[in-house]
């Protein structure tokens, strides 16, 4: 039996939450709403999850001095990464010591932190199929690497970035400098390592939301949600929906790699592995070990959102994957570089048929930063992307 102490109590259950945009901050709203007090940790102020959250916390979360101390005077039951930039072995010392329960696990956020160990893991280790991949130091090595393994097209990304930062598509040899330069920009470490794929001519990626949570006999056991369907554009996702119609062959593959790696890493919570797919062959990509941003389309087309499932997973809770309705996701960019921003349109994308608008609340704009999604749900995907797109197009964010 599980047992949640109320909050700003002796007995409150307290979870903190390393990285708290728009993701964590959903994941906050989730807690809340099971009587749960939350820490909301992140490297400025006023991010979108401190503003709901009962504290706030602001720390370089790559300094393990910095870290340790918070984690040990706040003393929360789980802390629960949302972002890379951790020092996770200060969590493996701080988990192998009993202070803490890492969700869902240090090892799986230490793994998952870099392109490296999750590709290792998946390739070497579990033998699950991948593009073909090498590791490079320089940009000397980049070129041999290209010239003897993967070969033109390709796709070069900082072992360490998030949101598709840093990556780029080498079409021809004229390319490769420039995508070295900006992997070496992009990525979250200085002087730092790149991974360039072989091209995969697939049909589609999908992130498949698979959850570990405990089972009625005490068991964990995993669940999968319908497929997410989605477009990126240079490694950030623009929009997303659910279900993306799959063959059942390739359905089943997705989710027995899927249950491969997040049984490798354990733990309870909301897995997104990020999957290609052409025909009935299924290709591994990567994997974060909590709710993926393509899966904010499960706000509106999900009994129980990836946020809600997360929250209840790592609180031993049960949950429920059952899809409710087809549904959409469109990313609100910035547009502007600029500080407290105004969104026009909001109204009118709110009439929109069968929609809804999540604005994040970041305090400062920038051309391509994520302020916000449109929602919509209908009878079919195409609808929902259609009603979706035309929400998000409404909401105009300008400078004041």
């Amino acid at each position: 039996m599980t047992t949640i102490g109320s909050p700003l109590s002796p007995h409150a259950t307290k979870v903190m939450l390393l990285g708290s945009g728009e993701l964590g901050k959903e994941v906050l709203i989730a807690l809340q709403r099971l009587g749960v007090e939350t820490i909301a940790v992140d490297r400025y102020d006023n991010a979108p999850g401190q503003q709901v959250a009962h504290h706030a916390r602001t720390i370089t979360m790559s300094d393990p001095v910095q870290l340790k101390a918070l984690i040990e005077r706040e003393r929360p039951h789980l802390v629960v990464p949302e972002i890379e930039a951790i020092a996770t072995p200060m969590l493996e010392e701080l988990e192998a010591a009993g202070t803490v329960r890492v969700i869902p696990t240090a090892r799986a956020a230490r793994l998952t932190m870099d392109r490296e160990g999750i590709r290792r893991l998946a390739a070497e280790t579990l033998g699950l199929p991948t593009s073909p991949y090498v590791f490079c130091d320089s940009l000397a090595e980049l070129q041999a690497a290209i010239d003897t393994r993967v070969g033109y097209p390709c796709i070069v990304k900082p072992v360490m970035s998030s949101s598709g930062k840093g990556q780029s598509k080498i079409a021809t040899a004229a390319d490769v400098k420039t995508a070295w330069d900006y992997a070496m920009a992009g990525g979250r470490i200085q002087g730092g390592r790149v991974i360039v794929e072989g091209f995969i001519d697939f049909d589609y990626e999908i992130t498949q939301l698979t959850v570990r949570s405990v089972g009625s006999d005490g068991a964990i056991e995993t669940s999968f949600c319908e497929p997410i369907g989605h477009v990126q554009v240079n490694g950030d996702y623009v929009e997303s929906w659910q279900p993306q119609p799959m063959q059942p062959a390739a359905l089943q593959k997705s989710r027995d790699i899927a249950k491969a790696v997040t049984d490798n890493l354990q733990g309870q919570g909301v897995f997104g592995v990020e999957l290609f797919v052409k025909g009935d062959d299924v290709w591994f990509s990567e994997v974060s070990p909590r709710p993926h941003d393509t899966g904010m389309v499960t706000m509106c087309s999900q009994v129980q959102s990836q946020f809600e499932l997360h929250a209840r997973a790592i609180l031993g809770l049960p949950v429920d994957t059952a899809l409710r309705s087809p549904g959409a996701s469109a990313v609100i960019y910035g547009g502007v570089d600029a500080h407290g921003i105004v969104f026009d349109g909001v109204d009118k994308a709110l009439r929109v048929p069968n929609s809804d608008i999540r604005l994040f609340g970041k305090p400062e704009s920038f051309l391509k930063r994520r302020m916000g999604v449109a929602l919509a749900f209908a009878d079919d995907v195409e609808m929902a992307r259609a009603h979706a797109k035309k929400a998000a197009g409404w909401v105009t964010p300008r400078a004041v």
